[in-house]
Parts: C-alpha cells; structure tokens; sequence
C-alpha cells in the first residue's frame, strides 16, 4: 500500500547533524501516525507520500522546514513543580512543561530552589537536520482512527 491521507504510517527513524547522531527510535517502538493530518514536520511529511512499506529515504531539512531558528529571547522562568521528567534538575537536561498549548520540551538554563530559568526552544531548534527513515507498515486508517484524529497502537496514541 502507498502511503497517502489516512494511512496509518509505521517507522523507525534516526536525526542526525553532520553525521553525528542526536536522536533515534530503534531504541523502543516504531513511530506511529496518521498521514494527512498535520502530525509531524510538513516537510517531512511530504517526502514521505506515495512511498511504501520497506522503503528507506534520507530527507535533510534545514532549521526553517525542522525544529526553527533558534530565538535569543526564549528564556522563561518556571516553577520546578511545573517540571517533568526527572526527579533532580541540572542545567542542560531536556524538561517536559504543560502549557496551555500542550506539552513542550524545555533546556534547563539555570536551577535555583524553587524555580528554574529555562529555554523554550526545541533542543534541536537552529540545527539543519537529516532524518533516515524506514517504514515499516502502511494500512488505511480504521473509522476510530479517523473519528480520533490520530493512530492507535504502540508508537501511536494508546487509550
């Protein structure tokens, strides 16, 4: 099947910059979407219509079509209450902050007792990116799927 809206997507993926690695998805479950529905990188997104189970592409993309340019002001203040992910926060380490757009990953700049000072930027915001991809499995949604917005099963949303 030829990937295209409303497929339900199955892929492994590695990011890279220059060659070294900076994140990748062998490690646990296959990433795991819906096609057509604004749940990844447009770009990417793109390169990967009309292609199929088994295939393998490279897509490069430079920081305006990935993650954004890097913004000098992007540093908030947080209470350390509001950070999720680790139990002792040292600056460098990557958060997860609900915000009233959703969950978003934050840098920790700077701790202090009670808040810490924080960058709001995507981790790989200003990096020109290269994805490998490989797909696993491409099925047509199912009607829940649809009605949901998005892909059931691991690497997807469980319920």
């Amino acid at each position: 099947m030829q990937i295209s809206s409303n497929s339900v997507v199955q892929f492994h993926y590695t990011i890279t910059e220059n060659g070294t690695e900076l994140e990748s998805s062998r490690q646990g479950d296959a990433m795991l979407y819906l096609h057509g529905h604004n749940q990844m990188l447009p770009k990417l997104e793109e390169a990967l219509q009309d292609k199929h189970a088994g295939d393998t592409l490279e897509v490069t993309l430079a920081p305006v079509d990935a993650y954004g340019e890097r913004k000098a002001d992007a540093i908030q203040s947080v209470q350390v209450k509001h950070l999720q992910g680790a139990k002792k926060w040292k600056p460098g380490m990557v958060a997860w902050v609900n915000t009233d757009h959703g969950e978003r990953q934050v840098t920790i700049v700077k701790m202090g007792m009670f808040k810490a000072d924080v960058d709001t930027n995507h981790p790989l915001a200003g990096k020109t990116v290269t994805f490998h991809i490989e797909i696993l499995s491409v099925r047509e949604a199912t009607e829940e799927e649809l009605a949901h917005g998005h892909a059931h099963g691991a690497g997807g949303h469980q319920h």
